[in-house]
């Protein structure tokens, strides 16, 4: 897991501030369906956000990172400005929303190390299967393969 301090232009939080923010790729048809059960399970608490990558007026500098750094693996943002990265999004996000409890065994030591590795291995997959995309054919180049990845 990566963990560097990024925040959006709007710098100033408030209560009304989620307690995690997960950044998604909205074209990517399992990525949607995990945040649209994750909306649910929040039952409109707002304690969890959900940015969609793929939205057209997405800036992905607006979080010190590149289009590539976010579609090579899952990133989500602290409630303090912290960004991180691959299956500790999932365990604050489930956190967030009342279900953290789903994703505990991923905390044990050896089981962390395969839900870390498997998580890895679906980031690289995910974008290689074609049924994977949803929604336009990807035309707006937002969900393409990250360079460092295509070239493997």
């Amino acid at each position: 897991m990566t963990t560097t301090t990024a925040q959006p232009e709007t710098d100033a939080r408030s209560a009304t501030e989620p307690r995690f923010t997960i950044l998604v790729d909205g074209l990517c048809h399992l990525c949607s369906k995990e945040a649209a059960m994750m909306r649910r399970m929040d039952k409109g608490k707002g304690n969890l956000g959900i940015v969609d990558i793929a939205e057209p007026g997405f800036d992905p500098s607006d979080y010190g990172r590149t289009m590539d750094d976010l579609m090579g693996e899952i990133h989500g943002v602290t409630e303090d400005g912290r960004l991180i990265t691959g299956v500790e999004v999932f365990r604050r996000a489930y956190d967030a929303v009342g279900w953290g409890w789903l994703l505990n065994w991923t905390r044990l030591p050896v089981l962390r190390q395969l839900a870390d590795l498997g998580y890895r291995f679906f980031a690289w997959l995910r974008l290689r299967l074609p049924r994977m995309k949803s929604g336009p054919s990807c035309s707006n180049g937002r969900c393409k393969l990250p360079r460092a990845s295509a070239s493997a």
